[in-house]
């Protein structure tokens, strides 16, 4: 089997089009045969929609997984008002004091907040204050 432009061509007489630009093992299993005689502006246009197919995957991930934090820092920002008696706008405000101060994520910082009775100590530390 030889790369060709960005495909592989097997003994088949077809060729298998695929990017060599993947970011991921995952993405590099994607690959797609064409017929013989497939002009090559078409091998490229698909070449490119698996690229871009690799991206918007990329990007929802990272969306998800935005939201994911989004959902944990309110959360906690309702369990911290709800402990204290205060706003929310209060409670994210010492949430992200005590992340930065603490050098910890503030999504780590929540998710032990919501799954704790006990308020960490970089927070209670701020509140006693």
């Amino acid at each position: 089997m030889s790369v060709i432009g960005g495909m592989d061509t097997d003994g088949d007489g077809r060729s298998a089009v695929h990017s060599t630009r993947f970011s991921s093992p995952a993405e590099s299993l994607l690959r797609i045969s064409v017929p013989p005689g497939t002009p090559p502006e078409a091998e490229a246009a698909i070449v490119r929609l698996i690229e871009l197919t690799g991206i918007l995957a990329r990007r929802a991930a990272q969306l998800q997984e935005a939201l994911d934090s989004r959902v944990v820092i309110e959360q906690a920002k309702g369990v911290l008002a709800e402990r204290y008696g205060t706003n929310v706008d209060e409670a994210f405000r010492v949430l992200r004091q005590g992340a930065r101060s603490s050098r910890t994520r503030l999504r780590e910082l929540a998710a032990r907040v919501v799954a704790s009775q006990e308020t960490p100590g970089e927070i209670s530390a701020l509140i006693r204050r």
